[in-house]
């Protein structure tokens, strides 16, 4: 039986071009653009990976930060890796490095360059800033099942952190943890303490402070300390 609707082959379909729009041009352009821009996010990560990990190591990182001539300790780099979502401290998978160069909209070293100074003042935002300080303290701990950080450790990231935002409250207070023998290591609770202090307490007078209140002991203990100091 003869089929009476065959199309022969080669013929061009003519239906699809009088029903393809502007709307699927531009779709299908931008489609390839980002395919573009992933492939050079992709080779850049790979320029700096470390071929046996298949992930940006410390190494990686440090030629990262000379390229952008930033210094590998300025809180910028720590930013970064909360942009990214970095789990591991000194470590970027490919994931981590996509995801935040895409919020970062950038795919070479001076786009990333040009990017942080944005990102620092999004960070800088007391929304923002509170889920940032605590990722700082999360990010160091770098040991499984590792909950506390030590003494020397938690005054360079106080002076890193909220250093810049809080100089009198965090001077003080790694003034006292150097002073003081009770305390090896601090852990998240006091952490957090420790920004909760630095947000709601009159500084230095300290007159709005209740040690009744839920405060971390360590708190009670450096008011008792500026006190004494003050007197």
């Amino acid at each position: 039986m003869r089929r009476s609707a065959s199309r022969k082959t080669g013929q061009p379909n003519s239906t699809s071009s009088v029903n393809s729009s502007p709307a699927d041009f531009f779709r299908s352009a931008s489609s390839k653009a980002t395919s573009k821009e992933l492939e050079r996010v992709d080779n850049l990560f790979y320029s700096y990976a470390n071929g046996s990990s298949g992930m940006i190591d410390p190494e990686g990182i440090e030629t990262l930060c000379s390229d952008m001539e930033v210094d590998h300790t300025d809180v910028r780099i720590l930013m970064l890796a909360w942009r990214m979502k970095s789990e591991k401290q000194g470590y970027f998978s490919l994931e981590e490095w996509r995801r935040g160069l895409k919020a970062l909209r950038a795919d070479t070293v001076h786009k990333i360059k040009k990017a942080l100074p944005e990102l620092e003042k999004e960070v800088r935002r007391p929304s923002t800033f509170v889920e940032f300080y605590s990722y700082a303290f999360q990010y160091c701990l770098t040991e499984e099942k590792q909950k506390s950080i030590d003494i020397e450790s938690i005054c360079e990231l106080l002076d890193l952190v909220p250093g810049t935002q809080f100089r009198a409250q965090v001077d003080l207070f790694v003034e006292y943890l150097k002073a003081q023998n009770d305390y090896k290591v601090i852990n998240m609770d006091q952490w957090m303490g420790f920004y909760r202090f630095c947000n709601e307490i009159s500084f230095p007078d300290l007159s709005n402070y209740d040690p009744n209140l839920a405060w971390p002991l360590i708190l009670d203990n450096f008011v008792e300390w500026l006190e004494a100091k003050q007197s």
